[in-house]
């Protein structure tokens, strides 16, 4: 069996799709990585909403597909980009989802960490802010989970300088119960975030992001970094505490920085591993033996998709996402919260699915061409 890809020039390719998935069984956590795969929210395709209603989410297929990454070993990043915040989910559907996929965590025995933000304001005083990022960190902390403090689009709007970070970051990691996860997204993934930390040179910002952390290094866990630069992850994590992680965000260069060098290793909170769940934690599982070069074999061949996915504008990479967790089988359609389905290009769509294809992604590769022709036909694509 054949199928025919659209290609950006408005020509069709004949692509023949894979025979046999890749063969990968679950297991249990990792030894030598903390490794957390940021999960989408499944939305609820039956609901009458429009594309600025509050999100309508299937909460069956999100925690099962939660249940999936944790059967993988892998540990769920709740509420984050990944999940749509500030692009389709806001906080009252967020706090719901941290709820949920806590109380689900607890009763698998799953890690969870899970977004904290400002998404309920969208500007106005550091006290302001202060209590927005405390209103939320008292849902993460009340559902059991780890809180990840995610970067604000409200703090960036109106700080005037690396002070404002250093007051409300100072304020919240002083009354956090337990130590947090700092996320610092660049402005790939959200324009709002640019200039974060008070200086739109990053090197004046990682020395506020560095400040903060050596203030309170008790009360960090680690750092998220999501700026998509291998080389200044690396310098970053080298200057870090020595208690204090470094959790890659960077989802075009993530087998070489979890791999690390003689200095060190990044461990992983990655919107990729949504999709790459299971070979990624096989990967994994050969690097806790001690197998750099077959943790690499296995994850590299990866990177194709990945940056695929998340090429420019960055953002929209959730789309691609779902659409690999339908043709997967995850979920029974190709909806997302937002209407956010129609921000990637058809031929962006085939390409991703060819890649996944590929890889051996789809449990049932059939499956995958029937629903993946199934959208070609809707975009006039009979061929």
């Amino acid at each position: 069996m054949t199928i025919q890809l659209p290609c950006a020039d408005g020509t069709l390719r004949t692509y023949e799709p894979r025979a046999e998935p890749l063969a990968v069984t679950p297991g249990t956590r990792f030894t030598s990585r903390t490794v957390f795969a940021a999960a989408h929210v499944v939305a609820d395709p039956y609901a009458d909403v429009s594309p600025d209603s509050p999100a309508a989410v299937d909460w069956d297929a999100t925690l099962a597909f939660r249940r999936h990454l944790w059967s993988h070993g892998l540990g769920v990043a709740e509420a984050m980009d990944t999940a749509q915040r500030g692009m389709g989910l806001d906080w009252a559907g967020a706090a719901e989802l941290i709820r949920r996929s806590a109380a689900e965590a607890r009763s698998v025995g799953g890690r969870i960490a899970c977004g904290v933000g400002t998404d309920q304001i969208t500007g106005g005083s550091p006290a302001r802010i202060r209590a927005a990022y405390e209103e939320q960190l008292a849902v993460v902390e009340e559902s059991g989970a780890r809180a990840i403090l995610m970067a604000s689009r409200a703090l960036a709007a109106t700080a005037s300088g690396p002070e404002d970070y250093l007051e409300v970051y100072g304020h919240l990691l002083r009354q956090c119960a337990e130590p947090v996860i700092l996320h610092w997204l660049g402005p790939m993934f959200d324009p709002a975030l640019e200039g974060y930390w008070g200086a739109a040179d990053l090197d004046a910002a990682t020395e506020v992001f560095l400040q903060v952390i050596a203030a309170y290094p008790d009360k960090v866990d680690g750092i998220k970094v999501s700026l998509l630069d291998a080389r200044r992850e690396i310098d970053l994590r080298r200057r870090l505490p020595r208690a204090v992680r470094c959790y890659t965000g960077d989802d075009f260069h993530y087998p070489e920085l979890i791999a690390g060098d003689e200095r060190g290793f990044s461990h992983a909170l990655l919107g990729i591993f949504d999709p790459l769940g299971p070979p990624a934690a096989q990967a994994v599982r050969v690097l806790d033996t001690g197998d750099a070069a077959g943790f690499r074999g296995l994850l590299d061949p990866t990177v194709e998709l990945s940056r695929h996915l998340f090429q420019a504008p960055t953002r929209f990479y959730k789309t691609g996402v779902v659409l690999l967790a339908w043709l997967a089988g995850h979920q029974s359609h190709f909806t997302m919260v937002g209407g956010l389905q129609s921000a990637r290009s058809l031929p962006h769509l085939a390409r991703a699915y060819e890649l996944a294809d590929t890889l051996g992604l789809f449990p049932d590769p059939k499956l995958a061409e029937e629903r993946m022709k199934n959208l070609l036909s809707l975009y006039g694509v009979t061929s």
